[in-house]
């Protein structure tokens, strides 16, 4: 019994010395390791040379507000076109063609207390019938004031007994990259819906002829969005937007928009004009990137390059050379043609702009006033202008324009007819031809399935009349 006991004693003596040793030496080397909760922020650095912190760029967007203001100004558009309907045995018995109603819909932006709305052309083409639902599903039909199918921008007008309510254009070219943005319209027919996304870029050019200058975005839009509100978060009108890029017709990630200086200066000009007033500069060239500047022999990668100047514009009375490269207008940065392009759609005739270019390495600013373009492009034909006094008389007519340049899909046409560049085309439809304005009217306002017919006079003095279906 004496020996369990002293066999206990034992052990806990040793557990009591093994302890202590351990508390004694072991534990206060691991002293490092133990780990304190701290109210203290991590210190980031950044890695720009700015150390200002924004705080207000760690607050979530709040739409609300934006979404609040657009809604009720933002309409459905329905355009009902009358079109050819598939021939049936009956049809062909008779001898006739068969027309049925063919319905749209699209969206559109209040932009006038009094009833001025701006949508889509596409939305609206060959319409017989237009109406108009407000928010409030109100309905009215609408008057189509004009178009412009370049910009893809159209104006119609409502009658009501009250002011409505209505989107002020704000500033697209304070838009930033980056930026939240809001979608209003009405996709599938669903009224009044609102998305949200961030611009993702801005002057884009879709057709690949430098005539677009959209705002790109990731908001989601829809078949039925277009014409409707592109707003950011102030709940400021700075777009309207217009396409979707997709390979199915819906979206998958980008959508674009007009740029709200583009519309409203489109606007302005079909309410005070009836017709787009356009301001030339007067360049010829393209766009700078790595290729082109190696090919060139300049160090320079962005811009626009200028290859030739056109006679009688104001480029060519400001100075600007063959050679030179276009940076800047007014403060608008020109890193490739769109940019350049897009910001000369929201100027007019007589306008003068403070064009920043590049000259032997040597910076310069110049004034340049813009003028009306001297050609235009007629389908079927190509670029037309305005003939001299002296041009007219050759062809022995006191009214016409020339042939530029031939479209060259239709060139061997023309020619095996005598008919050359320089020849003088009188009349359009039975409109007499003064100016290429005379002859641009002309076309737009050809009925809906109404034969071309222009008059031209060959190079034996004979007048020929053409008619293009």
């Amino acid at each position: 019994m004496k020996k369990v006991l002293l066999l206990v004693f034992v052990s806990a003596l040793g557990g009591f010395l093994t302890l202590s040793g351990y508390k004694l030496f072991v534990e206060n080397e691991s002293q490092p390791l133990t780990v304190e909760a701290s109210t203290d922020l991590p210190v980031f650095v950044p890695t720009s040379t700015h150390n200002t912190v924004n705080n207000n760029n760690l607050i979530a967007a709040n739409f609300v507000e934006a979404a609040d203001k657009s809604l009720d100004a933002v309409v459905h558009v329905k355009n009902t076109a009358i079109v050819n309907a598939p021939t049936s045995m009956r049809d062909l018995f008779y001898g006739r063609s068969s027309q049925r109603a063919h319905v749209g819909t699209g969206s559109g932006v209040i932009i006038s207390p009094t009833g001025y709305i701006v949508t889509n052309n596409h939305v609206i083409k060959n319409a017989n019938e237009i109406s108009i639902t407000l928010n409030n599903n109100k309905a009215y039909m609408a008057e189509l004031i004009g178009t412009d199918e370049t910009t893809d921008i159209a104006l119609l007008k409502i009658e009501t007994d009250e002011d409505l309510p209505f989107m002020a254009f704000g500033d697209s070219d304070n838009a930033k990259v980056g930026e939240w943005v809001l979608a209003v319209g009405n996709p599938f027919n669903l009224n009044s819906t609102v998305t949200a996304g961030i611009i993702s870029a801005k002057s884009r050019d879709l057709s690949g002829n430098h005539s677009q200058s959209f705002i790109q975005t990731d908001a989601a839009v829809n078949p039925g969005n277009s014409g409707g509100a592109l707003v950011n978060t102030s709940g400021d009108l700075i777009g309207i937007n217009t396409a979707i890029s997709s390979q199915t017709g819906s979206y998958i990630g980008y959508s674009f928009a007009v740029p709200s200086n583009i519309a409203r200066k489109i606007v302005n000009d079909i309410m005070e004009y009836g017709n787009v007033q356009n301001g030339i500069l007067g360049v010829v060239g393209g766009a700078l990137n790595n290729d082109a500047a190696k090919e060139l022999g300049t160090d320079t990668t962005e811009g626009f390059y200028v290859s030739d100047v056109q006679e009688d514009t104001g480029a060519e009375k400001a100075g600007i050379q063959s050679g030179d490269i276009i940076y800047k207008i007014d403060n608008v940065k020109i890193q490739k043609f769109s940019d350049l392009s897009g910001y000369l759609k929201t100027k007019s005739p007589n306008d003068v702009v403070n064009v920043t270019l590049l000259r032997d390495g040597e910076e310069e600013t110049v004034p340049v006033t813009l003028l009306k373009p001297s050609t235009i492009k007629l389908p079927t034909i190509g670029f037309i202008k305005n003939a001299t006094k002296a041009e007219l008389k050759k062809y022995k007519t006191e009214f016409g324009v020339k042939i530029s340049t031939f479209d060259e899909n239709y060139k061997p046409y023309w020619n095996k007819n005598g008919i050359e560049e320089g020849s003088i085309i009188t009349k359009i439809n039975g409109n007499k031809l003064y100016t290429i304005d005379d002859a641009q009217n002309a076309i737009k306002t050809r009925a809906i399935n109404e034969p071309l017919q222009i008059e031209v006079i060959n190079n034996d003095g004979e007048k020929v009349v053409y008619n293009f279906r």
